[in-house]
């Protein structure tokens, strides 16, 4: 088995060969002016003859000197002032987690390296550290020196942890996962090491900053850095590559005196963990940010989805029988505080929301997570599905079914009046005369009345306008049923209206979230990261035009399912929104949706309304 010093030294090697390429590239600018230097010492001792080519020479080595000299002067000032991005994090202060900070320098202790300089959370399953000693990141430590000056303190790297791994895993499962991860504070702080990350890191901030350059003229001195820098990176990638590997094996080599054996659970559960976030990101946090509410207890909810993962997985039993143990979340001060602000930065990372909480950016909390995010994102699909029916051209929409085989009408004081897709509500002053029973015979006008109009028998044989189609199901169904084909229309259009609300919704968050808010929040995110970039991480691709149609129409099943068969919103912690009958979720819903929608076969859908007992007749409620 390789001791650390192996690793380190291999990673030493690697450094010294990526800062060999700086000399290189430090030795090319500077090679004009030494060769303009010899020259200009070689005429004033006599060396060197004073002809006229020799003077030429001078003078063109000393233009391609001072040339030389300015724009490797350049690359420099932009190398050095450009910021180096950081990965989007929350920091933690020692005095909100005091005992978490206690662990990890127990931890560096115990592996004899330098404890990490700060501690911050990430929204994602992953730990790291991260090099933020860059002046722009923050004024850095100073201390007095012998003369009564200052010099700079090096610190070492920020430890970069995942907000699930804290709420779900102990403490002892997170201090065996850290362990390897604080190990590696050892070889950060090699000054060659150290020296070759700045240099690296640098380099790659300064083709961020030339990546921004717009404009053809003006930008041109920072498309000349921008190449230069990249083929530097080039140059020094393999070197790079081979050094970062090195000093994580030499960090898995010191940490293996620590936790071994839980060493191995740990990772197990970081698996669990991951699958068990991507469910409680993409099918229940997402429906909620695209209704402009974030869930406000993402970390706390993980380990619900990965609760009822382990009921559910064969593989993963025996990991919920974990819970009794103290967990990782313990260690901090105000758990909900921090969880709070990692759910808020990861509605930013993955889907690009405001950097602060507004009126049309508001926390959910759990309990309210079905009655707000559930029946309101399924009635808002359900008056956008009809929204598109109304605005259909008359030739795309159903004919309208006989007289004779229309139903019968329910009382007027079944349903309160409803408004709907831009269809006005009616009024009691509204209603037409009643009519008399079928047994009935009709009086007609009086004698003494006069007539007002054609009497009925006239009016019998006169075309009557269409009345008005109302938000029910079956309007939708009709709609759909009309063949395979029919559902093209309507996903086209539901396409279109859906990509229009998108860009305004991107419009008013790029007017409200800003970098500077992000500062002002403690988040730093460092040159090209946050300007036009949100979200830096969708969870999902663009759907299609036939995908939401099937997500719209199952809305309005849902819809019709809670208003007219008493069924209940609820939420399933891996699938999202759910729909309750009796107290127990109905996933069954999926299949039947699918024919309508694929094959225009309407037969299943019905079968599935009738079981559950919804009357696709009655109106619904829209938002």
């Amino acid at each position: 088995m390789a001791s650390p010093e192996t690793g380190v030294l291999a990673a030493r090697a690697r450094a010294l060969a990526v800062l060999r390429i700086r000399s290189t590239a430090l030795a090319v600018a500077l090679l004009p002016a030494a060769v303009a230097v010899v020259l200009l010492a070689g005429r004033a001792t006599g060396h060197l003859g004073a002809g006229t080519g020799w003077d030429l020479a001078r003078w063109i080595t000393g233009g391609l000197a001072v040339v030389s000299l300015l724009l490797a002067a350049l690359v420099a000032v932009v190398v050095a002032r450009a910021r180096p991005a950081l990965s989007p994090s929350v920091p933690i202060s020692e005095k909100s987690a005091p005992d978490l900070y206690r662990l990890v320098r127990d931890l560096a202790d115990r592996l004899e390296v330098p404890a990490p300089s700060a501690i911050a959370l990430t929204p994602d399953c992953d730990s790291w550290l991260e090099d933020r000693t860059h002046r722009a990141h923050g004024p850095p430590r100073r201390s007095g020196g012998p003369a009564g000056g200052e010099r700079r303190v090096p610190e070492a790297p920020v430890l970069v942890i995942g907000s699930p791994f804290l709420w779900w895993m102990r403490v002892a499962e997170l201090r065996a996962l850290l362990a390897p991860v604080v190990a590696g504070t050892g070889p950060s702080s090699h000054p060659d090491i150290a020296a070759a990350r700045r240099f690296i890191r640098g380099l790659d901030a300064a083709v961020a900053v030339a990546a921004r350059a717009r404009r053809p003229v003006r930008d041109l001195p920072l498309r000349f850095v921008g190449r230069v820098a990249r083929l530097l990176l080039r140059a020094g990638r393999e070197h790079a590559t081979i050094m970062e590997r090195a000093v994580a094996t030499a960090a898995s080599e010191r940490a293996q005196t620590v936790d071994y054996g839980l060493r191995i659970v740990a990772q197990e559960q970081v698996g669990l963990a991951y699958a068990g976030w991507d469910r409680l990101l993409t099918r229940v946090a997402l429906p909620a940010w695209r209704m402009g509410r974030w869930p406000s207890r993402l970390d706390a909810g993980v380990v619900s989805a990965l609760t009822e993962l382990s009921r559910r997985d064969r593989l993963a039993d025996g990991f919920a029988s974990r819970l009794g143990e103290r967990p990782a979340c313990d260690l901090l001060e105000e758990p909900g505080a921090i969880d709070r602000a990692a759910s808020l930065l990861a509605a930013r990372l993955f889907h690009g929301g405001p950097a602060e909480p507004g009126p049309d950016w508001s926390p959910v909390g759990w309990n309210q997570y079905p009655e707000e995010v559930v029946d309101r994102k399924w009635r808002l699909e359900a008056a956008r599905l009809h929204r598109v029916l109304d605005n259909l051209p008359a030739s795309a929409l159903p004919a309208p079914p006989p007289a004779s085989a229309a139903p019968a009408q329910e009382p007027a004081s079944a349903a309160p009046p409803l408004s709907y897709a831009r269809t006005a509500a009616r009024t009691p002053g509204d209603r037409p005369a009643e009519r008399p029973p079928a047994d009935e015979p009709s009086l007609g006008p009086s004698a003494d009345e006069p007539s007002l109009g054609p009497s009925a028998a006239d009016r019998h044989d006169e075309p009557q306008p269409a009345p008005a189609p109302g938000p029910t199901l079956a309007r939708v169904i009709d709609r759909l049923a009309q063949g395979e084909s029919a559902g093209d229309l309507v996903a086209a259009r539901l396409g279109a209206e859906v990509e229009r609300e998108e860009r305004e919704e991107a419009a008013r968050q790029a007017a409200h979230g800003t970098s500077q808010q992000d500062a002002a929040l403690g988040v730093a995110w460092g040159d090209g990261m946050a300007e036009g970039g949100l979200p830096l991480f969708p969870l999902q691709p663009p759907r299609t035009g036939r995908e939401l149609l099937a997500d719209h129409v199952t809305a309005m099943v849902c819809c019709a399912a809670v208003d007219t068969a008493g069924a209940a919103p609820g939420l399933d912690w891996l699938d999202g929104p759910a729909l309750l009958v009796d107290g127990a979720r109905r996933a069954d819903l999926g299949r039947p949706v699918l024919s309508l929608v694929d094959d225009g076969d309407a037969e299943p859908l019905r079968g599935w309304l009738t079981t559950i007992g919804v009357r696709p007749e009655k109106p619904v409620r829209l938002v």
